[in-house]
């Protein structure tokens, strides 16, 4: 293996965008589903499920690369994660199963249609409360003895915990907002921008609130954020959120159709990487770090083969789904 391949630290980039590749792809989708309650029956919420009917099914891949890469590239940090967080994360799973049968059910049963609107509705938003209540619980830390997890049952369950699930919520409904701007057109595309503004400005209160809170968790935490020279590097993340913050705000006052959606990606990229400054080189936080928690170099050397040929053809076919199917989408389907 060459000297200056740290194969741990590559391991953890890559799980990192896998996660920033779900929250991409299946953010917009699970926030429709959180809208869906304030659109109109008929034209409106059919146009609003054509516009990710197409896409929709393969954005757990990134999920599973996710999950499965923790599990492969650091075992020891996925046998004490999982056992602290398996009831948020037992609740996703079974949410994703609940909105994925909606999804294709109300179609074929228009009898009972509302229904399994409702059931969608429900599906996405348990889902993303599960996954921001996991994140806040990973973020606050999880008690470890030895090489195991060593907390209570109900130890992810915290008012933070709460406080990024909430967040969540709010970030995916506008992402799912901005989608449908990019997306639709006509009352649909007015009613997400309606939505959207609102959105905004809760999803910048709901990071500020989480970025206030993150550095008071933990002395390495704030270490890690304040510390001198660092904070001449860390500052640039909240200056950068910030323009991106105003610079949404200005795209949805003049109309703008592409760039709130990527303006509300780019918060998310933000936010990914100030989650990467606090907790950074650990993966279960001041707990574990990534090289105490690696496979065996052989392992990871012959994992990182199969990935450099799997991610590289998962890009290309979803970049070629979304492709195809760019453009506007009516409730008849794409035009």
């Amino acid at each position: 293996m060459p000297p200056f391949l740290d194969l741990p630290t590559l391991w953890a980039f890559i799980i990192a965008f896998a996660v920033f590749a779900y929250v991409v792809m299946d953010g917009f989708d699970l926030g429709i589903g959180l809208l869906f309650p304030f659109f109109r029956p008929g034209p409106e919420r059919d146009s609003a499920m054509n516009s990710v009917a197409p896409v929709w099914d393969g954005n757990e891949t990134w999920l599973v690369l996710g999950g499965g890469g923790l599990m492969a590239a650091f075992p020891l940090a996925y046998a004490i994660i999982l056992p602290a967080l398996y009831a948020p994360l037992i609740a996703m799973v079974l949410a994703l199963v609940l909105r994925g049968v909606a999804f294709e059910f109300r179609w074929r049963d228009p009898a009972h249609r509302r229904y399994w609107d409702l059931a969608f509705t429900t599906g996405s938003m348990v889902a993303t409360l599960a996954q921001g209540i996991t994140l806040g619980a990973l973020l606050q830390g999880i008690v470890v003895e030895g090489r195991s997890y060593a907390g209570g049952w109900w130890d992810w369950l915290t008012p933070f915990s709460l406080l990024v699930g909430a967040s969540l919520v709010v970030g995916y409904a506008l992402l799912g907002a901005t989608w449908l701007i990019m997306k639709s057109e006509g009352p649909l595309q007015e009613h997400s921008y309606r939505l959207a503004r609102p959105l905004a400005i809760g999803l910048i209160l709901c990071i500020g609130s989480v970025s206030a809170v993150t550095p008071l968790l933990s002395g390495a935490y704030y270490t890690r954020w304040f510390a001198w020279p660092q904070v001449l590097f860390t500052a640039q993340v909240p200056l950068l959120v910030c323009i991106c913050a105003a610079l949404l705000l200005l795209a949805l006052s003049r109309g703008r159709e592409r760039w709130p959606f990527l303006l509300t990606l780019g918060l998310f990229a933000l936010s990914l990487l100030g989650l990467g400054v606090s907790i950074f080189p650990d993966v279960v936080p001041n707990a574990v770090t990534i090289h105490q928690a690696a496979a065996p170099p052989s392992s990871l050397l012959f994992m990182l083969v199969g990935a450099s040929v799997l991610i590289p053809i998962i890009l290309a076919y979803t970049g070629y789904s979304y492709w195809v199917f760019r453009g506007k989408t009516g409730h008849e389907g794409y035009h």
